[in-house]
């Protein structure tokens, strides 16, 4: 352990993520440091996983109290609720199931002894529960069949342009890197990889890294039609717009293609830390593809200099995703909130040139069956960096 004047450092590893010649994940360790309150994070990320069943089955409690307070007249009106809630409770403990999983293959992965040695706070909070149960609803948008239609709003969009401004003649022998921050579960990373691209993803969430690397390391198989799945209930703790009881018992089946299939090898990596930490080399990559991303940062126009520095000139930008403004109604932490107009105007400033703007309509990880449903307005634009700087 080191010290200096205002912060607590331990040495231990950042994690490289990469596809090798087997077609498995595999890992490439980098010292670095980090300090105190990652380790903290990172803590309280297994352990909110580990708090996820409490969590949970304290909502069925809750319906199960509410209904005892009922007339025993209304409750002869609901003669099978107590049988939806043993149904949830049992749903619940495959979600837990899972999750142990998920701890068991992925709680070590992204450290080394240094850091199970330090004394970290084993509590986590609800918020923390809250990421661990919208990780659950992102494994559907990215790796089931029910999210399907998510991906086609929202991912193939961005690959249409990739494939339009970076074509591909000879994918066996080519090393075009597309760079996806925000990268979540790491499906849209993965398409372009089976397209033949350098796939490099970027993610910052522990909740996302754990179990992006459990589903692409630990699904078995012996083809792209023979290899196994997992199952969820992502939906199982809804109870307000719902159409039927069964719509939130379903289990979702996943991965729903086999992640060790790629055609190419060595074309899929997953970088673990803050984008504008992480990926800084200057003329690095062909293409940056952000779908959500844009609107994570405390400051957009930090993360568009950081995107233009690390393209190589005749690079391009795809960027797909609404403007919610993550940090924008967070006590005690900075954000700046700028409309897509002042994203246009800002890009040519920067020194990008804008190809292409669109309006394209997406929700994100939606319960296809609620009675309510959000959706976004997304903006779609391509931006390239010109391979000669104009004159100031």
């Amino acid at each position: 352990m080191k010290t200096n004047s205002d912060r607590i450092v331990v040495d231990i590893y950042t994690i490289v993520l990469y596809m090798d010649a087997s077609d498995k994940l595999s890992d490439e360790r980098i010292t670095t440091t980090v300090d105190e309150e990652e380790i903290i994070h990172f803590t309280q990320c297994i352990n909110a996983f580990k708090g996820y069943k409490k969590s949970a089955l304290k909502g069925v409690d809750l319906c199960a109290s509410n209904y005892e307070k009922l007339p025993d007249s209304h409750k002869r009106l609901l003669p099978d609720y107590y049988k939806v809630l043993e149904e949830k409770r049992i749903c619940i403990e495959r979600n837990d199931t899972y999750l142990k999983d998920v701890i068991t293959c992925c709680g070590d992965t992204f450290t080394n002894s240094t850091l199970q040695e330090v004394d970290a706070p084993v509590a986590c909070s609800s918020f923390d529960i809250s990421k661990v149960k919208s990780t659950l609803k992102q494994i559907v948008r990215d790796w089931s069949t029910d999210g399907a239609s998510e991906r086609l709003a929202c991912y193939d969009p961005i690959i249409k342009e990739v494939l339009k401004y970076k074509p591909l003649t000879d994918p066996e022998n080519e090393d075009v890197k597309v760079l996806v921050p925000g990268c979540g579960l790491g499906r849209l990373t993965w398409e372009l990889a089976r397209h033949g691209y350098h796939g490099i993803g970027n993610e910052f969430s522990f909740f996302m890294l754990f179990v992006s690397s459990q589903i692409l390391n630990n699904c078995d198989g012996d083809s792209p039609e023979d290899f196994h799945q997992y199952q969820i209930h992502p939906w199982v703790e809804q109870t307000c717009n719902v159409k039927e009881w069964g719509n939130v018992l379903k289990a979702i089946n996943f991965p729903d293609v086999w992640p060790a299939s790629l055609p190419f090898e060595n074309r899929f990596c997953m970088l673990a830390g803050d984008f504008l930490e992480i990926c800084t080399t200057e003329n690095e990559y062909d293409c940056v593809a952000s779908c959500f991303f844009l609107d994570t940062a405390h400051n957009i126009i930090s993360y568009l200099e950081n995107i233009y520095r690390i393209l190589k000139p005749g690079g391009i930008l795809v960027n797909n995703g609404p403007l919610l403004y993550h940090f924008s109604e967070m006590k005690d932490t900075d954000s700046i909130e700028l409309s897509f107009e002042d994203i246009l105007n800002i890009l040519p400033k920067i020194g990008f040139k804008i190809i292409k703007t669109e309006w394209l309509a997406s929700s994100y990880t939606c319960n296809p069956a609620s009675m309510m449903k959000y959706q976004y307005q997304c903006g779609l634009f391509v931006a390239e960096k010109p391979t000669t700087t104009a004159p100031s």
